[in-house]
């Protein structure tokens, strides 16, 4: 068997000296700020070692040193820095989902073309850019065509238009989904581009998303993409 004699490391530690190689990890940890802080420390107490034993003959780089300890406060100043960022981040999305809460029970308006007809009363909500002759169709789930309309629109946005449910043959349809289409002619007989909104009850919120998702009649919506909220009559 061979033996070998252990190299006795030295008494002085040096600006020179690399330091000895431990078994135990210190180095810096890139998902949490317990092992920076605890590799600052020991940073620290290196240099005050390195300071009170240094070679006369060969005095440290204080310059070095400094520049070294003002690296490692600053990234710990940035790993803080992360974690405010990180602790507004959830209170927004903490005020997002109470937010989103408050909301469940009301009247939303969204866009969309497709609303459900209730009682015999389908409501849409037209945002028209200018004067127009505005032509109305209105599909049922299957996609026919139950009710056209030609009608004079002013300018205007959040202009409701109600459909009870009556076809131009007199058929009076079932309660469900409708879905309109609305084209326009401005007085120079221009096309007109009308956009449609719906309004719903918001049923539910799912806060498991990011942002939370409001569902209305059946549907998904950010809070973003909630246009306003109709205020419901009370008997």
């Amino acid at each position: 068997m061979t033996t070998t004699t252990g190299a006795t490391a030295p008494a002085v530690v040096s600006g020179t000296t690399d330091l000895p190689k431990s078994s135990s990890s210190n180095s810096l940890s890139s998902t949490t700020g317990s092992t920076l802080a605890g590799n600052f420390q020991t940073f620290l107490t290196l240099l005050t070692t390195q300071l009170q034993n240094q070679n006369p003959l060969d005095p440290l780089d204080t310059n070095q040193f400094t520049q070294q300890l003002v690296q490692f406060a600053g990234v710990e100043q940035q790993l803080k820095t992360n974690d405010a960022l990180s602790q507004l981040v959830t209170l927004q999305q903490t005020t997002q989902a109470t937010q989103a809460l408050g909301f469940v029970g009301k009247t939303a308006l969204v866009d969309g073309s497709t609303a459900s007809m209730t009682k015999s009363t389908a409501t849409w909500h037209l945002n028209v850019p200018t004067d127009s002759t505005v032509d109305i169709t209105v599909a049922n789930a299957s996609g026919q065509t139950v009710f056209t309309g030609k009608y004079t629109a002013a300018a205007g946005t959040d202009i409701p238009f109600t459909w009870n449910g009556m076809g131009n043959d007199g058929t009076q349809w079932p309660d469900g989904k409708y879905t309109i289409t609305a084209t326009g002619k401005d007085v120079a007989n221009n096309n007109v581009g009308i956009a449609a909104q719906v309004q719903g009850v918001v049923s539910s919120v799912d806060l498991t998303q990011s942002p939370p998702l409001l569902t209305i009649d059946g549907a998904s919506y950010t809070l973003s993409q909630v246009k306003s909220i109709i205020a419901t009559s009370s008997n």
